[in-house]
């Protein structure tokens, strides 16, 4: 399985492992000043201006190999998290609570400290920045937008879940672990906003009281119609 050599990597890594766990830490990592800005000039609440991903660029992104491979399909999916929380928070649907509000204002914070985290870890190994596609998403409706958001959490949650088998390196598997336990937070409290104790409920957890996981491939198919690029997946690692 690919191993890389590259400082950068290895140095980020270890500097998220091991950083204080305070917000002023969390957001210096993310990065936000400007770069919600620049989200938002990709993800309007225009979104009859977004193509249809049928119709979109048409342009195939190759994700890699080995462990590079994986980074880049966590990536892939903090940069739709982040870019979909980012327009919920910039104009919230209609009536919406001030804790709420306030609530997703901190997953989309999350979200984006996790592209940011992957995009430097990354370095000239990332994948290019890609274009989202909402267009079935009625952001004014509390309705839609946590339908969607719960999709997407549980996504995210089961992504790691298929993709922490197929990590070779340690301390790549320890971030996922970090990650995923944080995506699975934020499932939990969406789930319960919309129906309070579906937290944790059998059409994610099993009888052996394990979440769910799916493949790369099984993910993409999902994600994929969020996504304007075509994700090639086929040089990811199966097993």
């Amino acid at each position: 399985m690919e191993q890389t050599n590259s400082p950068g990597l290895m140095g980020q890594v270890g500097q998220i492992a091991s950083a204080p766990a305070s917000r002023r830490n969390f957001l210096r990592y993310a990065g936000i000043s400007g770069l919600a800005v620049t989200v938002l000039a990709a993800c309007t609440k225009s979104i009859s201006k977004i193509p249809n991903p049928k119709t979109g660029t048409g342009l195939s992104v190759n994700l890699g190999s080995g462990d590079i491979g994986i980074l880049n399909f966590a990536y892939a999916l903090e940069q739709l998290e982040a870019a979909f929380y980012t327009v919920v928070v910039a104009d919230p649907y209609e009536n919406i609570a001030s804790l709420e509000l306030s609530r997703l204002t901190d997953i989309r914070d999350h979200e984006i400290a996790h592209r940011e985290f992957f995009k430097t870890a990354l370095g000239s190994s990332a994948i290019q920045a890609l274009t989202p596609n909402f267009s079935s998403v009625d952001f004014s409706s509390r309705t839609s937008v946590l339908a969607t958001a719960m999709a997407f959490e549980d996504l995210g949650v089961s992504a790691y879940n298929g993709a922490g088998s197929l990590i070779a390196n340690p301390a790549y598997l320890t971030l996922a672990g970090k990650i995923v336990s944080v995506e699975a937070r934020h499932a939990a409290y969406i789930r319960d906003l919309i129906t309070p104790g579906s937290f944790a409920d059998a059409t994610v957890i099993n009888i052996n009281g394990l979440d769910m996981n799916r493949t790369p491939a099984q993910v993409l198919a999902i994600a994929g119609a969020f996504i304007n690029e075509t994700l090639n997946a086929s040089n990811l690692p199966t097993s």
